[in-house]
């Protein structure tokens, strides 16, 4: 016989269900038969017809290939050898299992409560990588029961996930900059709107660069890597943190290709970056502090930054957005914020605010009624 693919499912019912009673038809007409000694009784055991029983043990007979049940007139029906073996099995293994599917069925329990009580809030974001979301997410959980489900990726990544729907809230960062900028503002525009998208202030940090310890090739800015054989490691397309490479590089009229490393292969983390620099696979890579100083790093400070989170107009009024913003507002975000290395509590955290108001640099051809 060839091997069978187990499919698993469940289904609502009184809350009364114990042990590794998990529920299958083919098992629940063996045992049916084997309890009763024929069809007819194992049929008012299920509550189904003589016919209905018959015919499903013929079903399953034919997908099997092998028979199920000897049966004769004016005998009792009696499982075949196989059917013994088939049914002794699956309760030797519904004995190992019943500690595991106990512990599944009342996490399936716990989450499906929190779900239909009305309590519990759901929100996706996608984001550009942040060491601090992590801790948000945890502080939204203990304080306004808020699971955050959040994906990682590029700057301008995540904002394409908002604008296709599939997630509630974008994170995005970008350099705390007075002046045009527009690298940023190519890349932006096009991805967000005033007067339909908002932001929420959730943090600033620093970018710099993250080198070796003791700053061997004494790295003190980009400028520096075209005059120094250092190896630059990149992050992807799509960053943010790219993004403001280039827009450094481009400040410095120094053009990408002239750094050695620039066009291999890229990581898609600061972490990540963090990670190749300890390693030894580069000298020199943009990041946050915090990352260096996970790695044991040194880190050279080059530009503060704002992280903000972003969401649709009518979004605001979301439950779930709500929630956040009442956790970005909370003194114990701030705290957290202060703990980490490179972060702080801007005077616009948490507050709802709009393009031009948070991105000075933003401007247009034509005055905006």
């Amino acid at each position: 016989m060839k091997t069978r693919g187990i499919h698993l499912q469940y289904t609502f019912g009184p809350p009364d269900q114990r042990g590794a009673d998990i529920g299958n038809p083919l098992f629940d007409l063996l045992s049916a038969v084997h309890e009763c000694g024929s069809i007819q009784h194992a049929a008012r055991a299920l509550g189904a017809s003589y016919r209905h029983v018959w015919g499903a043990l013929k079903q399953w007979e034919e997908s099997l290939g092998e028979p199920l049940v000897t049966w004769a007139q004016g005998q009792p029906a009696r499982l075949t050898p196989f059917a013994d073996r088939l049914l002794w099995a699956e309760r030797q293994a519904r004995t190992r299992l019943t500690p595991h599917i106990e512990a599944l069925r009342a996490e399936l329990e716990r989450v499906l409560a929190d779900a239909f009580d009305g309590t519990q809030q759901v929100l996706t974001i996608h984001a550009s990588h942040d060491i601090a979301l992590a801790r948000l997410r945890e502080l939204a959980s203990q304080a306004e029961r808020l699971h955050i489900e959040l994906k990682f990726s590029g700057s301008l990544d995540a904002l394409r996930a908002l604008a296709e729907g599939r997630c509630l809230v974008a994170g995005f960062h970008v350099p705390a900059l007075g002046e045009p900028a527009p690298l940023f503002s190519q890349a932006l525009k096009p991805l967000l709107k005033p007067g339909r998208h908002k932001l929420i202030g959730c943090s600033r940090r620093r970018q710099g660069l993250m080198v070796a310890r003791g700053n061997p090739l004494r790295l003190q800015g980009l400028a520096d890597l075209t005059a120094r054989p250092a190896r630059y490691i990149n992050r992807q397309t799509g960053s943010a943190t790219r993004l403001l490479a280039e827009h450094l590089l481009q400040q410095a009229a120094i053009a990408p290709e002239a750094i050695a490393g620039w066009t291999a292969a890229a990581e898609d983390s600061h972490m990540a970056v963090a990670a190749a620099i300890a390693s030894g696979a580069g000298d020199v890579g943009l990041g946050i502090e915090a990352a260096a100083q996970a790695f044991g790093l040194d880190f050279v400070p080059l530009v503060e930054e704002d992280y903000f989170l972003v969401c649709l107009r009518d979004a605001l009024e979301h439950p779930a957005v709500e929630r956040l913003c009442q956790v970005l507002h909370g003194e114990r975000w701030r705290e957290q914020l202060e703990r980490l290395p490179g972060y702080h509590a801007a005077e616009r955290i948490g507050e709802v605010l709009s393009l031009t108001r948070a991105l000075p640099w933003w401007h247009y051809r034509t005055p905006r009624p």
